[in-house]
């Protein structure tokens, strides 16, 4: 079993930056991908970032490139979402999941953790 806990999240004005953070334990991440994903009212649930844990491999959405950046720290079994130029449209409930296999299909991913919430104002 695995446990995330994301932290944080919070209020900022369009333009400031954010760094959210995803502490695992329970079992070893070696295996497995840690997923970033976002959830706005009343819309789906999407992918943001990825990270490969076992061969260092990142993945970001298209659309949030040159803005988000997503690290690890191995020794802290952390994984990293940096924000930067933060935009309205990126107010969301962000959420840590983990994953068996590299993939941006959140029905894919078997743990999750509880979320933290984003919000940015203009």
């Amino acid at each position: 079993q695995v446990q995330l806990v994301e932290s944080g999240g919070g209020l900022v004005q369009a333009g400031g930056s954010l760094r959210l953070s995803c502490a695992a334990s329970g079992r070893t991440l070696s295996s497995l991908f840690i997923g970033w994903f976002r959830q706005a009212p009343g819309m789906e649930r999407e992918f943001v970032a990825g990270f490969v844990w076992n061969g260092g491999i990142k993945y970001l959405a298209d659309s949030l490139k040159g803005r988000f950046t997503i690290s690890r720290d191995n020794a802290k079994n952390t994984v990293y979402l940096q924000m930067n130029s933060l935009k309205a449209e990126d107010s969301a409930v962000y959420y840590c999941a983990a994953s068996k296999h590299t993939t941006s299909d959140s029905n894919e991913f078997d743990y999750w953790g509880q979320g933290t919430q984003v919000t940015v104002s203009s």
